[in-house]
């Protein structure tokens, strides 16, 4: 070797080498070389580090740049609560299928089964939330640990993987090489007799359906899906993690809304009324079957990178699993001749006028407080087919899901598996680091934002291009609230501290600003648009009408 190597340089270099650019993350005692060769004087050509505020929202930023880039988001802490802080980070990662690396560090392999400062099981405290957990107790293995680790998190069903990393391994030297970069295994499409048989399957219904879900919602996916409906007119209905697969140029012929929460949308509707479902990519954890097939009745082929989770209302006809992309383009070639059936689409119009209906309509008055339609509205004037919009969760995030409209993949973000609470802004700050030549924008709740607001000093600190629009419901979690409401005499427990936006804003160097009438959020949010820097506008939100998102279910109840 012509330099001394430590533990520590292993794992950058296979960070480097599995083409990581961007590290999220906090430092400590027990993993400070690492640190040190990702910040420190010596660190030229390691990927760039960026410390947060809390180690949470370093996992949620390493989700956003996997959901992002495709690649693997990595996020390092030290050990103990360090590693703690980890974990719904990663549990929400591995949810909702973004492949990232945590890299917790850990006492000395001495102390290992002491009871000593932060010393904790770690690797089987992530066994359980993760595709891949190990602890490194040889530094000779670091390297083919990394590799194992990045290739689960990268597998048929992405994720998240975790890798203990004790202090005596950070920073023993490091006998052997680093293995070298290696093929990354490629998956084909489905078996071409399967496709052929789908396709007969096709031609024998009367009203087939597209659902396309987290693992269909990639940039590759919607290139080939969008190859495949220019030439066969097939209706899609997308879950709220595939927002954004058809694109504008295709969405009067084949976009038929969103499902994700209640059972009361238009592509619900559709569905149920379907003899033939093609579910591309879809996950049971972003809308159980039980929801959207609650009769059981439903005619599904499952394509997928996996095999599905059988239960008792998704029990498919088929299974092709492959690669999606190569799958579909097959399929379009098989497809040659096919006309979607003329009969059906009558009853197609139907469900599309009903949503531009949807698209047209009005925001209601209110009274001193913006609606959430006109703010929806305001956004939408406002961004671009370009911006990526990250939202966060509570009452906010269903009514954005139902009524905004995104053209690209993975350009409207949504947490629907965990549906966890503060991925809104470090999402949004990610979007804006990839992409500093436009804006980012996060939507959140006043009670999402408040859980991941010290992030604005990363923000400020990073000059990151971020408009933050918060939903401010006088210190409610109205996403529970309401729901109570509907089961319950009243709520309970809803009800949090006061915080005046605007001026949390301005403490950490962001611009704040805040709608004081209705009529004036068009030019606030304008305003905001035009303002460099993070910007984060209170938007006092009147939620009265929020009991009709849950209206008129189609035979189901509110779960």
């Amino acid at each position: 070797m012509s330099k001394k190597l430590y533990g520590s340089d292993v794992v950058i270099d296979s960070l480097k080498k599995h083409g990581v650019d961007l590290v999220f993350g906090i430092p400590g005692a027990k993993i400070d070389r690492l640190f040190e060769g990702l910040d420190g004087k010596d660190s030229e050509g390691a990927p760039k580090l960026i410390v947060t505020r809390h180690e949470q929202n370093a996992v949620f930023m390493a989700q956003a740049y996997a959901r992002l880039t495709g690649k693997t988001g990595v996020a390092v802490s030290t050990s103990g609560p360090g590693v703690g802080n980890l974990t719904t980070g990663i549990m929400t990662a591995s949810a909702e299928g973004d492949p990232i690396l945590a890299i917790g560090g850990q006492v000395p392999r001495k102390d290992l089964h002491r009871l000593t400062h932060q010393s904790t099981p770690s690797a089987e405290i992530m066994a359980p939330i993760t595709r891949y957990s190990a602890e490194i107790q040889d530094p000779n293995n670091i390297s083919e640990i990394m590799a194992n680790a990045f290739e689960a998190a990268q597998g048929a069903e992405k994720g998240a993987s975790f890798v203990s990393l004790p202090q005596d391994v950070d920073d023993a030297v490091v006998d052997e090489e680093p293995l070298p970069i290696y093929q990354a295994p490629k998956m084909g499409p489905a078996a071409s007799d399967d496709l052929a048989k789908l396709v007969d399957l096709i031609k024998e219904a009367k009203m087939p359906v597209f659902l396309v879900g987290q693992r269909g919602g990639s940039e590759k996916v919607a290139v080939a899906l969008h190859d495949l409906l220019k030439d066969f007119a097939f209706p899609v209905v997308e879950t709220f993690q595939a927002a954004g697969v058809v694109s504008r140029e295709l969405e009067d012929q084949s976009f038929f809304g969103r499902i994700g929460l209640f059972r009361n949308q238009v592509g619900d509707q559709l569905l149920q009324e379907s003899d033939l479902v093609l579910a591309v990519g879809y996950d049971a954890i972003e809308y159980e079957p039980r929801n959207w097939n609650k009769e059981g009745k439903l005619r599904i082929v499952n394509l997928d990178t996996k095999a599905a989770q059988i239960d008792n209302h998704y029990t498919p006809i088929m299974q092709l699993v492959g690669d999606l992309p190569a799958s579909l383009k097959q399929l379009h070639a098989l497809l040659d001749g096919y006309h979607y059936p003329a009969e059906a689409k009558g009853k197609l119009a139907e469900y599309k006028a009903k949503l531009d209906e949807d698209k047209e309509r009005k925001a209601p008055q209110s009274h001193g407080k913006s609606h959430p339609l006109a703010i929806v509205q305001a956004i939408q004037e406002n961004v671009d087919d370009d911006m990526i919009v990250s939202l966060d969760v509570g009452s906010h995030y269903i009514w954005m899901a139902r009524h905004f409209r995104s053209y690209k993949p993975r350009h409207l973000l949504i947490s629907n598996g965990m549906q966890t609470l503060g991925v809104g802004l470090p999402w949004a700050m990610v979007a804006s680091m990839l992409h500093p030549e436009r804006k980012a924008v996060a939507v959140c709740g006043d009670g999402g934002f408040l859980f991941s607001g010290v992030e604005l000093s990363t923000a400020v600190q990073q000059k990151l291009n971020l408009v933050v629009v918060v939903w401010n419901d006088d210190s409610h979690y109205d996403m529970v609230k309401f729901q109570e409401e509907l089961k319950y005499p009243q709520a309970a427990g809803v009800k949090f501290g006061d915080c005046d936006i605007v001026k949390f804003a301005d403490s950490f160097g962001a611009t704040g600003l805040r709608v004081n009438d209705p009529s004036e959020l068009g030019d606030v949010m304008k305003k905001a648009f035009e303002t460099d820097g993070p910007v984060v506008v209170d938007v006092p939100v009147d939620y009265s009408n929020n009991k009709e998102l849950a209206a008129h279910l189609i035979d189901s109840q509110l779960g």
